[in-house]
C-alpha cells in the first residue's frame, strides 16, 4: 500500500513529488519564522538567547520617579 502503487478504483492521487514541495514549503515557512523572531529579538533586546537585563515595565516605572 505504498503512495507509488497502482491506483485503484479510478481514483485520482496526487504526485509524490506534490507532498515533497508542500513539505518544502512548510519547513521554509518554519524556518523564515525562526530568523524574523531571531532578528526582530537581536534588534529591541540585543540578544537572542538570554533575557535583557533590564525589562520594559522596569525601565518605564524608574523614569516616573
Amino acid at each position: 500500500m505504498s503512495p507509488g502503487g497502482r491506483n485503484r478504483g479510478g481514483n485520482v492521487t496526487a504526485q509524490d513529488n506534490l507532498y515533497k514541495a508542500v513539505l518544502a514549503l512548510a519547513c521554509g515557512v518554519v524556518l523564515a519564522t525562526a530568523i524574523f523572531v531571531a532578528l526582530k529579538c537581536y534588534s529591541q533586546y540585543d540578544t537572542v538567547f538570554k533575557a535583557p537585563e533590564r525589562t520594559m515595565w522596569r525601565s518605564s516605572s524608574l523614569r516616573m520617579r
